[in-house]
C-alpha cells in the first residue's frame, strides 16, 4: 500500500457506496432533464453528468455520451490546475466552454463543483451539456474557433455560494436566446449540486475514509477486469485505415484515419499519431476528444458491462497522440463539429482489432449523428429560433452473431434520443412528413447491418438550412466478406424537383415555405458472406421491407418468389454456385468509383478481352444478377 492510499475498506461497504455513486449520477441526470429548457438536453439527452476524486479522476459518469468520457475529468484537472485547491472554497461553481480543454466545440459548458468536508476537498461533481445557441456564425462554414461563439475561459460562474453577476451578464450578452441560456445554466447547477449533496450523504454515512477506500477499491476492480480482458487477446500488433469524405473546405478530398493497436500482456497501446492532421474546416477536436475516442473504443473491447464507468478501467491503456491531429487540433482551429471524426476513429479501432478479437468487435456504422441546423423567426410571434434537425439514428454494424441494430444514434452520443415528430411540429415552423427505415441501406452480410433512416420534413415558413454531414462517400465497411452498408445522404426538394448532393456539406441553403429537405442515415456493414446468409433471415428481411427482392437476389444470391415471399430453393442453390464462381457479390466501399465498364481500376488499365471474363459475365446476366467484376 503507498503512503497515500486510503486503507481498504469493507467489500460489502465497498459496494453499497459503488451503487450509491450510480444513483448519484442517475439522479443528477433526471434533474438535469426535468429542468432544463432545450429540447436538444431533455429530449435528446445531449449532456453527461459525473463524480470525481479530489484529482479529478472518473469516479461514476451517468450513462450518456460516451465521448465525453474524458472531457469532464480533464476539465476538471485543468479547473485544480488554474485556481490550485487552496483557492477552491464550498459553493464554488467553476465553469468554462474552453474548446481545447473540454475537447469539444464551445456549445459544451461544463459546470463543476467541489466538494468539501470538514474544510478537506473529497471530490467533484461536474455536468457538461449542450447549449443551442452560443453566439458565433450560425450559416455556412468556420474556418477559426473566433466565429464560432463565446469561449468562456475557466471562472468561478459562483463564489461561495454567491452568483457572479458579472460573468453571467457576460453569457447573456453573447447569446442569442439569453432565457434559455439561463434556464440551461440553472439546470445544469441543480444538477451538480445534487451530485454534492449525495456524495456528501455517502460521507455522513460511512466516513470520509471509507468512501476515499471505495473509490481506490472500484478503481482495483474495474483495472483487474480490464487486464484479464486484454491479456485474453494475442499480443501484437494491429492496423487498420478509413476515411473521411473531407473537411468541408476542400470538397471531395478524403482525409485519412489510420490507427494502430499494441497488445503485449495485459496491457493495450493505441497508436493515433498517423490521424490525418488537423484540417481547415470545423471538424477538428480536442486532444480530449482523441483520448476519448480510444478510451469508449478500449471499454467497449475490454469491459462494456462494468459500472460504474471509472478511470480505473483505463490504467491498462496507453494512448499515443501528438498535437496538431485532427482530434489533437491545436488553437485556433474551427471545432463546431467536433463529434464527427472521433466515431470513425473508434470504428476504425474496431476494425484494427478484428481479426485478433472477431467476437468482440462489430462492423463499421454510419458514423454520424446525420442532424441539420434550421434556424429561422417563429411565423406566431417573429422570436428567433434555432433548430438542431435530425439527429435521426442509423445503423450500426453486424457482429459474428447477431444482425446490427437499426435506426440507432452513432457511437459518440450513446443513450442520445432522437428528437419527437410532435414535439418538432409544436415548436419550430416545420412538418414531418416521413420518418423510416431506409430499405436496402444494411451491408449485406451473414449477419445484416442494421438499417438507416430516411427523414423526409417540409418547411411551413422560410427558414435557413445547413448540413455537416460526413461518411456520403465513404460507406461503412464489413468485416469477413460482409459488404458494405450505404452512406448518409442528404437532399433538398424544391418546385417538386429532388436535388441530391454527392456530399453531405449543404451550408447556408435557405429554405422557402414549401420546400422540403431529406436526412438519410446509413447503415452498418455486414459481417461474413451474403451467400451464407440463412434462407429464413432473408425471407423475413424482405416480408418486412429491410431488403427488396433485387438486393435479395444480387446480393445474396436468393431468389424471392413474388408471389409466395419464400426463397426458390433450387433457384438459389444454383445462383449462389455461379456467384462464387464469379467472386460476386462485390463491395462497393465507396460510393465515387472509377467510370471503368465494371467499375473498377485494374479493367481502365487491362481493358483486354478475357474469355474466362466473357464467360462468367454471361453467366452472370443470365442469372439476373449484374455484370461480373474481374477483380
Amino acid at each position: 500500500m503507498t503512503q497515500n492510499r486510503p486503507p481498504r475498506v469493507d467489500p460489502v461497504v465497498t459496494e453499497i457506496i459503488r451503487n450509491g455513486f450510480i444513483a448519484a449520477t442517475e439522479e443528477m441526470k433526471t434533474n438535469l432533464m426535468r429542468t432544463a429548457y432545450n429540447m436538444i438536453i431533455y429530449e435528446a439527452l445531449d449532456f453527461t453528468v459525473g463524480l470525481f476524486d479530489r484529482h479529478g479522476n472518473t469516479v461514476s459518469i451517468g450513462l450518456g455520451l460516451p465521448m465525453f468520457i474524458r472531457g469532464m475529468s480533464d476539465t476538471i484537472k485543468a479547473k485544480l490546475a488554474h485556481f490550485g485547491v487552496d483557492a477552491l472554497e464550498p459553493g464554488d461553481v467553476l465553469l468554462t466552454n474552453d474548446a481545447y480543454i473540454t475537447g469539444s466545440h464551445l456549445n459544451h459548458m461544463t459546470f463543476s463543483v467541489p466538494i468539501f468536508h470538514d474544510g478537506d476537498l473529497l471530490g467533484f461533481a461536474a455536468c457538461m451539456a449542450h447549449w443551442q445557441d452560443i453566439g458565433g456564425t450560425l450559416d455556412g462554414m468556420t474556418r477559426d474557433i473566433y466565429s464560432e461563439g463565446l469561449q468562456m475561459p475557466i471562472v468561478k460562474a459562483w463564489r461561495k455560494g454567491v452568483p457572479n453577476e458579472d460573468i453571467l451578464d457576460i453569457i447573456r450578452m453573447n447569446v442569442r436566446l439569453p432565457e434559455r441560456a439561463m434556464g440551461d445554466l440553472r439546470a445544469q447547477v441543480a444538477a451538480v449540486k445534487t451530485g454534492e449533496k449525495r456524495f456528501l450523504e455517502l460521507v455522513a454515512k460511512y466516513g470520509a475514509a471509507a468512501v476515499a477506500g471505495a473509490i481506490e477499491s472500484i478503481f482495483d476492480h474495474s483495472e483487474a477486469v480490464a487486464r484479464e480482458s486484454v491479456a485474453r487477446i494475442p499480443d501484437g500488433i494491429y492496423e487498420a485505415e478509413s476515411f473521411m469524405d473531407d473537411d468541408g473546405v476542400d470538397l471531395g478530398a478524403r482525409v485519412p484515419i489510420r490507427v494502430k493497436v499494441a497488445v503485449a500482456g495485459d496491457r493495450m497501446t493505441i497508436d493515433l499519431s498517423e490521424v490525418s492532421a488537423q484540417v481547415k474546416g470545423f471538424y477538428n477536436s480536442g486532444s480530449t476528444a482523441g483520448r476519448s475516442a480510444a478510451q469508449v473504443a478500449f471499454k467497449c473491447v475490454t469491459s462494456g458491462l462494468d459500472l460504474p464507468i471509472n478511470d480505473g478501467t483505463f490504467r491498462a491503456l496507453d494512448i499515443v497522440l501528438p498535437p496538431g491531429k485532427v482530434v489533437s487540433a491545436e488553437r485556433p482551429a474551427p471545432m463546431r463539429w467536433w463529434m464527427t471524426y472521433p466515431m470513425t476513429i473508434v470504428d476504425t479501432i474496431f476494425k484494427a482489432l478484428a481479426p485478433a478479437v472477431p467476437t468482440r468487435v462489430i462492423a463499421g456504422h454510419h458514423a454520424d449523428l446525420v442532424i441539420a441546423m434550421i434556424n429561422g423567426r417563429e411565423p406566431r410571434n417573429g422570436q428567433f429560433f434555432v433548430y438542431l434537425g435530425g439527429l435521426i439514428g442509423g445503423g450500426w454494424g453486424a457482429k459474428h452473431n447477431e444482425d446490427g441494430m437499426s435506426a440507432t444514434i452513432a457511437i459518440n452520443d450513446g443513450d442520445t434520443h432522437n428528437g419527437p415528430s410532435e414535439q418538432v411540429e409544436v415548436k419550430y415552423p416545420l412538418i414531418v412528413e416521413r420518418y423510416a427505415l431506409r430499405e436496402d441501406s444494411g451491408g449485406a452480410g451473414r449477419y445484416r447491418g442494421g438499417l438507416g433512416t430516411e427523414q423526409v420534413v417540409r418547411a411551413l415558413e422560410d427558414v435557413m438550412f445547413n448540413a455537416q454531414i460526413d461518411r456520403v462517400d465513404c460507406r461503412p465497411w464489413g468485416l469477413f466478406n460482409g459488404l458494405s452498408g450505404l452512406g448518409n445522404e442528404v437532399s433538398l426538394r424544391r418546385d417538386g424537383e429532388e436535388i441530391r448532393f454527392p456530399t453531405g456539406k449543404v451550408l447556408a441553403q435557405r429554405l422557402e415555405k414549401g420546400d422540403v429537405y431529406t436526412l438519410r442515415s446509413g447503415g452498418g456493414g455486414g459481417y461474413g458472406s451474403p451467400l451464407d446468409r440463412k434462407l429464413e433471415d432473408l425471407e423475413h428481411d424482405v416480408r418486412q421491407g429491410y431488403v427488396s427482392r433485387e438486393a435479395a437476389r444480387s446480393l445474396y444470391g436468393v431468389a424471392i418468389d413474388p408471389v409466395t415471399g419464400k426463397a426458390d430453393r433450387e433457384a438459389t442453390v444454383a445462383l449462389r454456385q455461379t456467384m462464387r464462381r464469379a467472386g460476386l457479390p462485390h463491395d462497393k466501399p465507396f460510393a465515387r468509383e472509377d467510370d471503368s465498364p465494371c467499375g473498377c481500376r485494374q479493367c481502365t488499365l487491362w481493358p483486354r478481352p478475357d474469355p474466362e471474363a466473357e464467360r462468367m459475365n454471361r453467366a452472370v446476366a443470365a442469372a439476373g444478377i449484374g455484370k461480373w467484376r474481374c477483380c
